[in-house]
Order: structure tokens, then sequence, then C-alpha cells
């Protein structure tokens, strides 16, 4: 049996050799992050959220940033990820991934020539070549993919990625790395715990000599999405409500004192827009409300711990203005919307949105990572926590953080690494994909294509451990 192993390197145009750059290609629930290996930074981000509308001629799909913000009559928002960080809707899945690459990287494959509106049919419908439409250009036919995953990603997850690179795409080489590794790498650490907080979920991953250890593994529902829940609820529960009224609504806006109501000309639509529509847009005012006023309460102790609450109330408030132009100061509750992140009995509550369990919480998420870990390893993952994700860039987030890690483990060395550019803060997988895919000594890691066709789709199991 004449199986590769990690000691004899592919041929040369197996992995496209020095010439052509790999693409590593990192989805998430927010956005979809693709570019060539070697670079800095990726060159596409695509949102996961797309749109479909019903028409006469099916399902019509709009994808990337300005499609999905554009009202349109019957336009559901959708994503094709399910809550717990794993893809449920794998078509569209597919078609948003290849849309990233192909808009920003590759360009888009060619149709066949000869439907190319000269050589339509008249009368008689052409005959169809198939052996021509089978050899028509796939978009990866000429670039190897490197592609992301989470920590907690099942078989079956892993085999449909391989499956969709090789045979949709034509891949001449595939490989799959776990997020945790390389948002490691990215921070030039091969050890350490990775702290991922992202929109949808939060995970806490040991890594060891470029390995996780898949038993320490931990994931919460407790990030970036629930913290803009949070926010809605301060926003519902505020004496008089807080209006949320999104950018697409909002023909022109007069400026109104703080605390006033609204003084703004709405937009007139023939249709009213989705509820999805809708909420999608709010989500976009939440995401700037967290980024300008939410604030994590850096310790000493919780926020409800009696003072502390007193001690916020003497700090300056934050200004925020909505899209109509109502305005408010806000003081001491842009604490509460992160709270729960680290103390659960923060969280506000109603009856659809139940208190949220403690081992959800970030402290008890590393606890539990950390316990799975030999005791003589533990100084080496504690001295080493990076930290990722879009929502760790809260505002004092990380001081948090570490005041908590130094409450539970007291007698360690405790050290975050902590990248203080947002780019690679939110990006942190995609560049360690970057600089990984990039190395010489990669090439011999590569699942080409012989080998696929060899052994089938588990051989990912095999290779990518």
């Amino acid at each position: 049996m004449n199986m590769a192993n990690a000691t004899t390197a592919p041929n040369t145009n197996e992995y496209a050799g020095d010439e052509v750059s790999a693409i590593v290609l990192d989805p998430g629930y927010s956005t979809t992050r693709a570019g060539f290996a070697g670079e800095d930074v990726p060159k596409s981000v695509c949102p996961s959220f797309y749109g479909q509308s019903d028409s006469d001629a099916g399902p019509q799909y709009s994808f990337g940033e300005n499609a999905i913000h554009d009202p349109r009559a019957n336009l559901e928002i959708r994503n094709p990820w399910g809550s717990d960080g794993i893809v449920e809707d794998w078509e569209t899945a597919t078609k948003i991934w290849e849309y990233s690459i192909t808009s920003r990287l590759t360009g888009a494959r060619p149709g066949n020539p000869a439907k190319n509106g000269l050589n339509d049919a008249h009368g008689d419908a052409m005959d169809v070549d198939m052996e021509a439409l089978e050899s028509l250009e796939k978009p990866l036919e000429e670039s190897p993919l490197l592609m992301t995953e989470p920590g907690w990603n099942p078989q079956k997850a892993r085999e449909k990625y391989i499956e969709i690179a090789m045979e949709e795409w034509g891949t001449p080489a595939f490989y799959l790395q776990k997020t945790g590794v390389l948002a490691a790498f990215a921070s030039g650490k091969a050890s350490g715990i990775v702290i991922d907080v992202g929109a949808a979920m939060t995970s806490v991953t040991p890594v060891l000599d470029g390995m996780v250890l898949k038993k320490g593994v931990q994931k919460s529902p407790l990030a970036g999405n629930f913290v803009s829940n949070q926010i809605r609820m301060i926003f519902k529960q505020a004496q008089p409500e807080i209006p949320l009224t999104p950018h697409f609504k909002v023909a022109s806006k007069t400026q109104v004192d703080a605390g006033a109501p609204a003084q703004a000309t709405y937009k007139k639509f023939d249709y009213s827009p989705t509820d999805s529509f809708g909420r999608h847009e709010e989500e976009r005012v939440l995401t700037e409300f967290k980024e300008s006023v939410v604030e994590v309460w850096p310790g000493p102790g919780r926020f409800s711990n009696g003072t502390n609450e007193e001690i916020a109330k003497s700090q300056p408030g934050r200004p925020f203005e909505m899209p109509d132009g109502w305005n408010q100061v806000f003081g001491v509750e842009r604490f509460r919307a992160a709270e729960a992140l680290f103390d659960a009995s923060g969280a506000l509550t109603d009856p659809e949105n139940p208190r949220p369990k403690d081992e959800h919480t970030i402290p008890r998420l590393v606890q539990a990572a950390i316990q799975q870990v030999d005791t003589d390893q533990r100084p080496l993952l504690l001295q080493n926590i990076v930290v990722t994700g879009g929502s760790t860039l809260l505002y004092k987030f990380n001081d948090r953080l570490a005041y908590e890690i130094n409450a539970i483990y007291p007698s360690t060395r405790n050290k975050l690494i902590a990248p203080g550019s947002a780019v690679e803060r939110k990006y942190a997988s995609w560049i360690g994909g970057s600089i990984l895919a990039s190395l010489g000594t990669f090439h011999q890691l590569w699942i080409s294509k012989k080998e696929y066709e060899e052994h089938g789709v588990n051989i990912v199991e095999k290779r990518c451990k």
C-alpha cells in the first residue's frame, strides 16, 4: 500500500510548488475570511449572513456586504451556521465560501462558452456536451486550500470540508487545521490556552506543541451575540424604553437634546421589509453600541459586589446617538451588557432569556480546560493565554480576564497575550493559517488530490489531527 506519509514530500505540481500561493479560508458565524497564504491580512472579509428572496424562478441568493443591507421585498436574512458553531446548511455555506474566494481572490469561474449568448439555441435545444461541462475550470484548480475548523467539529463535518474542496472546487491539495492552534501560531506560540470570543461562541482551547487537547476544549454560547441581546434588554427595560431604529428606516434627522424624542424623517416603503432583515439591521446598531459604549467592569471584584456600582456611577458616562438622532449618555448600565461573560448572576433576564449557566462563564471555561491538562503542563499554558476573537475587543475586557484568572490561579505566573491591533485580534486564526501554509516545511502535510481519490474523505481524520 503506497500511502504518502509525513516524511515524503509530494510532487511539486501536487502542491503547486512555490510559485502559487495557497488560499487560506477561515469561515465563522459572523464573517468568512479568505486570502493568500503569506499575506498579513485576509483580502476578502465577507458576511456569513446571506439574503434569500423567493421568485417564480425559485429562491434567489444575495451575498456580500452591500447586497444584504439593501431593503427589498421579501428579502430574508439567514445564516448557514447553527448556534453551536457547526455548519447546518451546507449547500448555502459552500456558496458563501466560494463567493468569498472568487469575489476577491481568483475571479469567478468562466461559464460554458457554448452558452455565451451568441450561440443560443433556436427552437430545438442545443445538445449539452457533458464532458465539456465537467472539464470547465473549477474555482480552485490552481490553488491549494487550507481551511480552519472549530475544535469541536464532528467527523462528518470535517469530511464534508474536504469533499467540497476537492469535488466542487477542484483544489490540488487540502489541509484542515483547528482555529485554536492557528490563533496560537499567530501569536508565535506552539503551546498555550486560547480564549476565543466570537459572535456565536466562546471557546477555550488548550494547545500543546501545536496539537489541540481535545478533551480540554470548552465552549459556551456567551459571546458577542449574547452581549447584543443583553443590550436589547437594557434598551427595553429602560424607563422610558430606548428606541432602536436601524439606519435603513431613516431618511434624515435633526439634532435633539440628550434623552429627547427623535425628530427624524423616516423612509416610506411600498412593502414592509421582513422581520429577519429588520433584526439584522438592528444588530448593526447594537454592534456600533458595543464598540463605542459597552465597557467590561475591570475588577477588583464582580460588578454586582456592593460598592462597585457606586464607584461606576461616579465615572463619566459615554454618549451614543441612534441613527434617527435620539441620543443619551450611558452611565452605569454600560457595564451590565457584558458582565455575564464573567459572572452569570450579573445577566439581565426575562421569560425568553433565562439566567445563563455558571459553567458557561469565561473563568469557569478556563478552569474546566486547565483541569483536563496534566498538572506539570499547567504553568506553561497559563504563561501563554492567547486572547482572540472580535468580542474580546470590548473595552477593559483584558483587565477583567487577567483579574479573574489571577483570582483562580494565584500561585502561577499568568500572562495574557492579546495583540493590540484589532485586525490581529479579529483575524488571528486566519493569520496563523497564512503563516502555516507559507512555511516550506508545511508542504509535506498537504493532502493531495491523488491521495484523496485513493483513500476517500476519511483521509482527513488520519492526516489532520
